[in-house]
């Protein structure tokens, strides 16, 4: 029996304060981020999707819409899906601009390595995991879409691809709108595959790509 579970990152975030929003609730899709997740339904048409899935933060399920659409599904609410824990929620995170101004925000940073400014990449890789085998025994012998964040994906990834966890965030390969598509033979992960199929609307968009929060 063979099965793909796709995990889809949301569409570009309305974000003009260039706020780190991580978990905060009311940040919704940008005109550019519903278009995103409108290509993204159409290159999965023809697809064997069964099971559409997605985290609770609402630039999440927006961007699941088109697909529930297109494929006549239900959008279910997996918790595990969500953005990972970022102490700096809130606040713009940058060199001279934001909380690294302030020293009381330094101790936040003394180990990359858990990262100790959040949730654990441990503890993003165990609960992801859970969902994405969750989703896999939803949708045995076809296709699941999970619609989920940057970190927690690119965790996924890194985890089942025996890597370890921690790692620079400029270096994750996990685009807006990308799919990172997990192929199962049986309850064995056989292959993984990474698309874009929005990419060709983010170069038209400068800076389209650093949403904060992911």
């Amino acid at each position: 029996m063979r099965t793909v579970v796709h995990l889809l990152r949301h569409g570009e975030v309305h974000n003009p304060a260039g706020i780190l929003y991580g978990r905060l609730p009311d940040y919704h899709l940008s005109e550019l981020g519903v278009k995103m997740a409108e290509t993204v339904a159409e290159a999965l048409a023809g697809r064997d999707v069964t099971h559409l899935v997605s985290s609770p933060m609402e630039r999440a399920q927006e961007t699941s819409q088109p697909l529930a659409r297109r494929f006549a599904l239900p959008v279910a609410i997996d918790e595990q899906l969500i953005e990972g824990e970022n102490y700096f929620e809130g606040e713009r995170f940058g060199v001279g601009d934001g909380a690294l101004r302030h020293v009381r925000s330094w101790w936040l940073l003394r180990n990359p390595f858990r990262p100790s400014w959040g949730e654990p990449y441990r503890q993003v890789a165990a609960r992801m995991t859970a969902a994405l085998h969750a989703a896999r025994e939803a949708a045995a012998g076809y296709e699941a879409v999970c619609v989920s964040h940057q970190l927690p994906i690119w965790t996924l990834r890194r985890q089942l691809q025996g890597r370890r966890l921690w790692h620079d965030p400029r270096r994750r390969q996990c685009a807006l709108a990308s799919l990172t598509s997990f192929h199962f033979h049986g309850d064995a992960l056989t292959r993984i595959e990474y698309a874009e199929p929005a990419a060709h609307l983010v170069a038209r968009s400068p800076g389209a790509g650093t949403a904060k929060g992911a």
